[in-house]
């Protein structure tokens, strides 16, 4: 198996010769373990819709693929964690999965495997977005499935992705959503939480949001983010340590 697979790789390395764009399907090669079929759909994914902004010609931003990429990412996400973790049941694996496919956790991975080097500068110095790593990852997801289809996804996540995530398990183990904590608190509290949004602004650099979350009627968190969930999970988390601090000062 291990021959073939050198046989393959010098096969490869052999054909790459006589490409016209060489150069960046060597790049794109290296990164994904295949020949990529086009570079159109890799060249969409990592155009930011920035970059397209007052463009006279009709260029293509990479949101559609981001979409489309989720939605691959997910499955085959799914179907990693139902393989590794043979007893757990549904709810372990649906919050495994959530946590897995993060904004954040998808930027840590999309940095770890070399995407942050890819993404050309001019989409990250026009934009204030600190999701723009997770979502050209995502992106470049959709960009195989129309290019080569679901195995190859599945192929470049479990062979060149997961495996080389190296706190895979802390990410699994860890609950950053702050919101469903601050729920889960709630109820057993019996207290009333509630998340009010303030503010949406239209930017140039993207949309932005405030949201507030109020307990029992008294304001306890702000939050603002490129999104209403971001927002909402900064909230939860202001209103989290505002608990914790209560807490302390009743013990004393």
């Amino acid at each position: 198996m291990k021959t073939k697979k050198k046989v393959k790789k010098l096969i490869d390395r052999v054909r790459l010769l006589f490409y016209k764009d060489r150069e960046s399907y060597s790049m794109l090669y290296n990164l994904l373990g295949f020949i990529p079929r086009s570079l159109a759909p890799y060249r969409t994914a990592f155009t930011h819709s920035s970059q397209t902004a007052g463009s006279k010609k009709k260029l293509s931003c990479n949101e559609r693929l981001e979409f489309l990429g989720d939605a691959v990412l997910s499955s085959v996400t799914a179907d990693y964690l139902y393989s590794r973790f043979h007893n757990e049941r549904e709810g372990f694996l649906s919050k495994s999965r959530s946590r897995l496919v993060c904004r954040e956790s998808l930027n840590n991975i999309a940095v770890n495997i070399g995407i942050d080097k890819l993404v050309p500068p001019s989409a990250i110095g026009t934009q204030h977005n600190s999701h723009i790593y997770g979502n050209t990852f995502e992106a470049l997801i959709g960009a195989i499935y129309t290019d080569r289809g679901y195995s190859h996804c599945r192929q470049f996540l479990l062979e060149r992705v997961f495996p080389k995530v190296p706190d895979i398990d802390n990410i699994i183990k860890a609950d950053n959503n702050y919101k469903s904590r601050l729920i889960e608190w709630s109820q057993k509290e019996h207290r009333t939480v509630e998340f009010n949004l303030v503010s949406e602004e239209n930017r140039t650099e993207g949309s932005h949001f405030r949201s507030e979350v109020t307990i029992d009627g008294v304001l306890y968190g702000k939050g603002e983010g490129f999104s209403k969930r971001e927002s909402q999970q900064q909230a939860a988390l202001e209103a989290l340590n505002a608990i914790k601090a209560e807490k302390k000062q009743q013990a004393v």
